[in-house]
């Protein structure tokens, strides 16, 4: 496979739709990223005609190597996948940054966040984040301590953009800008444009900008701070630290819904309706995913609410419909009401998996209690393993939400 268009877009639903429906095939495209590696010295962000870029964000390879090697996927060299996303990590590409690599990577290591002034610091920092944790998880599995602690503490990087003390809609904390001094930025220019020079200062708060926003010169790529503030899918614990507590949090994502800062049609909001799970609430999660999936998706000529990405927006809907969520680089899935009365995987060696609903209704859509091949299951998520090696999850329906889903993980 030599085109990815891009991994930005797909590393969060397409790629675990892939890795758990066609196994082989998502294989085949890991160690494509890593033949890549070897011929032209780094793993794409994104690729076509035999030529890398752009990124948008982080090294988003590293992700989808994660994904792989947490899920056991086999037949993948993950010593040179773990050379391949060490170079992300350690070596600037030099020349274009935008192509490949990680841009901004010097400041990047030596202040804990990159700076104003470099494109999208906002987020490329958050994301390196998310890399960096990918490559702890790599590291930690083939038996690298030292490799692993490194860059565990490099994923809470992060947090050195969270200004705890910014309030906006009566919440506190956001990610902001930062200059290389340490000083926070609370207005920056409006960036360069081919068409309109910046006229005004902005807080990246809210703002996403006109139609003929630079996005590449932003402090953030293609969503506001209320995005990705909440958008830190390897550290939801650290997060909800840094927002005071489970209580604020829940707070937190009912104004987040609530007053309209969710954004259907792009990928840093996927997993922000599922994070009500970490606060024991996945009856939330449901209300919300169903909600959003009945007002912006149908079966018309514009049944998606955005570009479809490279099936990412598809592959969100088809997860959500079996009533499962991944968290991509991680081997579980998020459990909570499905819209389909069944589902059936057809995994390997003629082995299946079958989600069954018992009761579901318009009026029963609240999980009661789960039994996993016959035995009651009271967490909200489920292993990857769990799932290939075959059997049945069966979900019972009530009115109301029960005790269930209280804890996230056996």
């Amino acid at each position: 496979y030599d085109d990815f268009y891009a991994i930005w877009d797909t590393y969060r639903t397409s790629t675990p739709l892939i890795t758990l429906i066609d196994p082989q095939r998502e294989t085949d495209i890991v160690r494509s990223l890593i033949n890549i590696y070897k011929r032209d010295g780094y793993m794409p962000d994104a690729r076509s005609g035999n030529c890398n870029g752009r990124t948008q964000g982080g090294s988003n390879a590293e992700i989808v190597i994660a994904d792989a090697f947490v899920k056991g996927l086999p037949n993948i060299d993950y010593h040179l996948a773990l050379e391949a996303m060490l170079k992300d990590a350690t070596i600037p590409p030099g020349g274009n940054e935008e192509a490949e690599g990680r841009g901004g990577l010097i400041p990047y290591l030596e202040l804990g966040y990159i700076p104003y002034g470099i494109p999208r610091a906002g987020n490329r920092t958050i994301e390196y984040s998310y890399c960096d944790y990918a490559i702890a998880l790599v590291a930690k599995g083939l038996g690298k301590t030292d490799l692993y602690q490194q860059y565990l503490k490099q994923s809470s990087n992060w947090k050195n953009l969270w200004r705890a003390d910014y309030e906006h809609a009566g919440v506190k904390g956001f990610i902001l800008p930062r200059d290389k001094e340490g000083n926070w930025l609370d207005k920056i220019p409006f960036g360069n444009s081919h068409i309109q020079k910046p006229t005004f200062t902005y807080t990246p708060v809210t703002f996403e900008g006109p139609w003929y926003t630079p996005w590449w010169n932003m402090f953030f790529y293609e969503a506001s701070s209320w995005e990705y503030a909440l958008s830190i899918p390897h550290d939801v614990p650290g997060l909800i630290e840094q927002c005071g507590g489970k209580e604020k949090f829940d707070e937190r994502l009912d104004i987040f819904f609530d007053k309209g800062f969710f954004n259907v049609n792009n990928e840093p909001s996927f997993l922000t309706p599922c994070l009500y799970h970490w606060v024991g609430r996945p009856d939330k999660s449901g209300d919300r995913i169903h909600e959003i999936i009945q007002k912006n998706y149908n079966d018309g000529s514009a049944g998606l609410p955005g570009n479809d990405d490279s099936g990412a927006m598809s592959s969100w809907l088809v997860f959500h419909m079996m009533g499962l969520y991944p968290n991509a680089g991680q081997d579980y899935y998020l459990i909570h009401t499905p819209l389909l009365t069944e589902s059936r995987f057809h995994l390997q060696e003629g082995k299946t998996f079958t989600i069954k609903t018992e009761g579901l209704s318009e009026k029963n859509k609240y999980i009661r209690s789960i039994l996993l091949n016959g035995k009651n299951y009271p967490y909200s998520t489920i292993r990857h393993n769990d799932i290939i090696k075959g059997g049945e999850l069966v979900l019972k329906m009530g009115p109301s939400p029960g005790n269930w889903g209280s804890k996230l993980f056996p």
